[in-house]
């Protein structure tokens, strides 16, 4: 496997995965919050929270990466008061892993919510009679049912991190060793002539990596909810 790939495929690879990696993990909690907030939330705005988290899948990727650029690019008054206390998103991986997170958070949210839909408010409301507290009745009533959703949620957004292109190109452009992720290592490569060998190859790596993750995303789940279940 080492000698399949180049130097530079490896890095892409590596690149996509520490950036799904963490767009994944720093979105993970605000995504449970955004999610508890649409499925049990009664208050003014909700839809228009719900149209904010959904609008990444809507609009088109470039839109959404250009939306970023013109707030966290260093000219932008945001990213300009960023950049003084030393964090730099705009043409960095980090910037790489904010894109993705804003383009896989739907799917997160989403899978989050309906898990949390399902649970039934009565069990809830039993263990709060009994004198437990609202994040003690989360913690040991809801999180556990509603889990497998969860797990499902983030190995959803990590998968849609991996394959986040339009929105990262536009923010942080394509940068070997910075910002050179695997969808736009296979763009760069198709404009090379007679480089299809090595698209071949990348995008065999990202069917494969899609499919496993859908499959672990099933897996999990299911083992989830049949130790929750007891069977």
């Amino acid at each position: 496997m080492a000698g399949w790939l180049s130097p530079e495929e490896w890095q892409a690879l590596g690149l996509s995965l520490k950036v799904a990696f963490w767009a994944t993990l720093v979105s993970l909690p605000l995504g449970l919050v955004a999610a508890m907030a649409l499925a049990r939330g009664r208050f003014w705005g909700r839809s228009i929270l719900n149209g904010l988290v959904h609008l990444p899948l809507i609009l088109p990727p470039v839109v959404t990466g250009y939306l970023l650029l013109a707030t966290f690019g260093r000219r932008a008054p945001l990213g300009a008061a960023l950049d003084e206390i030393g964090i730099v998103l705009a043409f960095r991986w980090t910037g790489a892993a904010l894109a993705a997170a804003v383009m896989a958070f739907p799917l997160m949210v989403r899978a989050m919510r309906l898990a949390i839909e399902a649970v039934d408010p009565g069990l809830e409301q039993a263990a709060a009679t009994l004198g437990a507290s609202r994040p003690w009745v989360f913690a040991t009533v809801t999180l556990p049912l509603i889990l497998p959703g969860v797990l499902a949620g983030a190995v959803l957004a990590f998968a849609k991190a991996m394959g986040e292109f339009g929105a990262t190109i536009t923010f942080v452009s394509a940068i070997p060793g910075e910002t050179m992720t695997l969808p736009t290592a296979i763009n760069a490569a198709l404009q090379v002539p007679g480089n299809e060998a090595s698209v071949w190859r990348m995008v065999l790596i990202s069917v494969v990596l899609a499919m496993a993750a859908l499959a672990l995303t099933e897996l999990v789940s299911r083992r989830v909810a049949r130790r929750i279940s007891g069977t």
